[in-house]
């Protein structure tokens, strides 16, 4: 996706980390791009990628609106290289990405958790199995509806962290909400 730019500013930069990179992250970072109005590029990877979006994640997507053609599931080793873009911000989406030995990020990005259930993991019928899918993009929508009206401008960089950690919690990043 290209990063739309102002004079002083560029797009902060998210890069959403499960296992696979096959439902969970692809949906995230399809969600932020959908909802960012530009101000904010989505990116995904998998420390052991499956190789494919999963068809479900994708016929999700597509059904609501998103645009699926460039998405794909990939290695985090491709943001580890040299020409590789800078990350703002890293969210891990599964338990699995959350305990394993992550890289180490150039430019030190904020690392938050926001696991949940996989949905390519549920067994079951076809209906089941894309209510798990809807289930989770539901969550994510809410959580990156969440990161995307933060104040950003406002938050140090201890009450951003906090912050993001409620949103991976319960959704909102704020009490009461």
């Amino acid at each position: 996706m290209k990063e739309k730019e102002t004079p002083n500013k560029r797009a902060y930069r998210v890069l959403f980390l499960c296992t696979g990179n096959s439902a969970r992250s692809i949906i995230a970072e399809s969600l932020l791009n959908h909802n960012s109005g530009g101000r904010f590029v989505g990116y995904s990877a998998g420390s052991h990628p499956r190789g494919e979006a999963h068809p479900l994640a994708l016929d999700l997507l597509l059904s609501k609106g998103h645009d699926i053609e460039n998405l794909r599931s990939k290695s985090w080793d491709e943001f580890e290289v040299e020409d590789a873009p800078l990350m703002d911000f890293v969210f891990t989406v599964c338990d699995n990405a959350a305990n394993e030995p992550c890289p180490i990020w150039p430019g030190r990005p904020v690392v938050a958790h926001w696991g949940l259930a996989d949905p390519a993991g549920v067994e079951g019928t076809e209906t089941e199995q894309r209510k798990a899918f809807e289930r989770a993009y539901e969550l994510l929508k809410e959580r990156v509806l969440a990161f995307l009206a933060l104040p950003f401008d406002s938050l140090d960089s201890v009450e951003l962290r906090e912050r993001l950690e409620k949103i991976g919690v319960s959704g909102s990043g704020t009490d009461g909400e």
